[in-house]
């Protein structure tokens, strides 16, 4: 399993029409691609002057599905939201492997 991690800082004069579009349209057009099995949103606690971060994470089941995303998808959707927020943003990406769940 593969963990897709995009930390987003926004402005805070955007918060609620970011938060809006990404939870009804950008994330679902995401999960849409069938590249991933689930994502969440989550506030990134801490203070930041001005602005607020929040990471989005999505489980992708192999490589090769986030490769499909990657070469399919990602820039179509990354460039939506850039041209629908530009200014008001800074985002990077990490990629992660998952080496072991634990569940209560």
């Amino acid at each position: 399993m593969l963990l897709y991690n995009v930390t987003v800082s926004i402005d805070k004069s955007i918060k609620e029409d970011w938060l809006s579009w990404m939870k009804n349209k950008h994330i679902p057009d995401v999960m849409d691609t069938g590249c991933f099995l689930e994502a969440r949103i989550a506030r990134v606690h801490g203070e930041e002057e001005g602005g607020l971060t929040f990471a989005i994470t999505y489980l992708c089941e192999n490589q090769e599905d986030y490769d499909r995303y990657l070469q399919e998808y990602s820039f179509d959707l990354q460039k939506e939201h850039s041209q629908k927020y530009n200014g008001s943003f800074a985002a990077f990406r990490t990629m992660l492997t998952v080496l072991q769940e634990f569940k209560k």
